[in-house]
C-alpha cells in the first residue's frame, strides 16, 4: 500500500511500513507518519513549524510557503501563524506545534477564539508526546487528568480532534482539512529524540539555511506576489 505525494520539490511516500510502525507503538502515533499524511493533503497552504516538527517537515517538504519558527523565542509559532491567517484570510495557515511550545503560550488559544471573527483559515496541530523533545525529553508539566481537547474546547474551539490511531487520522484528515477554522487537532505521538533545530548550518533543509529575518522577508514577498 503506497500513497505517493509531492510537496515542494521533495517526493516521499506513506508506506505499509509506516502503518506497521505505528501499530507497533500501540496507542501512540509516529510523528513522521503523521507529517507524511499532512504533506500529502497539502497543496498551497502556508505551513508554520517549530521545535521537534521543524527538521522532520524539512525532510519531506521544500515549499516556498514553509516557515520554520526557529531562531526566536520558543512558544510563538501558533501566534505568529495567527497573524498570518488574519493578514491573509484567503490562504489556509497550518501550524505544526509541539505540546511544550503550546503550553508556553496558552493565551494564544483564547486570543484566536476571542476575536470578533476567528480565522476560518487556521488549522492548528499539537504534536503531543509529553516532553520537551529537542532539549532532552524533559517531561512537560501536567497532571494525570490533563487534556488538550478539554483546553481547546474550553477556550472556544468548535472543531476539536484527538488521535492516537493512524488509520483514524488518515480517514478523518481530508474532512479536517476542508473544515472552516479555527480547528484544533491533538496528535498523541510517541516520544522521539529530535535534536534542537537551528539556522546555523546544522541542518541541510532549505528553510533552515537562512536567517530568521531572511525567511520572514521571503515569506512576505511570496505572499505579496
Amino acid at each position: 500500500m503506497r500513497y505517493p505525494y509531492r510537496t515542494g520539490f521533495v517526493e516521499s511516500k506513506f508506506t505499509l511500513s509506516d502503518l506497521l510502525l505505528n501499530k507497533a507503538e500501540g496507542s501512540m502515533l509516529i510523528k513522521e507518519t503523521c507529517l507524511k499524511l499532512i504533506a500529502a493533503q497539502r497543496t498551497d497552504e502556508i505551513v508554520v513549524t517549530t521545535m521537534g516538527m521543524t527538521a522532520p517537515w524539512g525532510k519531506i517538504s521544500e515549499h516556498s510557503l514553509d516557515f520554520a519558527s526557529v531562531g526566536s523565542a520558543m512558544g510563538h509559532a501558533a501566534d505568529f501563524a495567527l497573524g498570518i491567517a488574519l493578514a491573509k484570510p484567503e490562504k489556509k495557515v497550518v501550524v505544526l506545534n509541539g505540546d511544550g511550545s503550546m503550553l508556553m503560550c496558552l493565551g494564544t488559544l483564547a486570543t484566536i477564539t476571542g476575536l470578533e471573527h476567528p480565522p476560518k483559515n487556521y488549522l492548528l496541530f499539537v504534536c503531543d508526546n509529553g516532553t520537551y523533545e529537542v532539549t532532552g525529553n524533559q517531561p512537560v508539566p501536567r497532571n494525570a487528568d490533563f487534556s488538550w481537547t478539554t483546553i481547546a474546547t474550553g477556550t472556544g474551539f468548535e472543531h476539536v480532534y484527538e488521535f492516537d490511531q493512524i488509520e483514524k487520522f488518515e480517514t478523518d484528515l481530508p474532512k479536517i482539512w476542508s473544515q472552516p477554522g479555527p480547528v484544533f487537532v491533538n496528535l498523541r505521538i510517541a516520544e522521539a529524540a529530535e535534536p534542537p533545530p537551528d539556522r546555523w548550518g546544522g541542518f541541510p533543509y532549505p528553510y533552515l539555511q537562512e536567517s530568521l529575518a531572511t525567511s520572514t522577508h521571503k515569506l512576505r514577498k511570496t505572499l505579496e506576489d
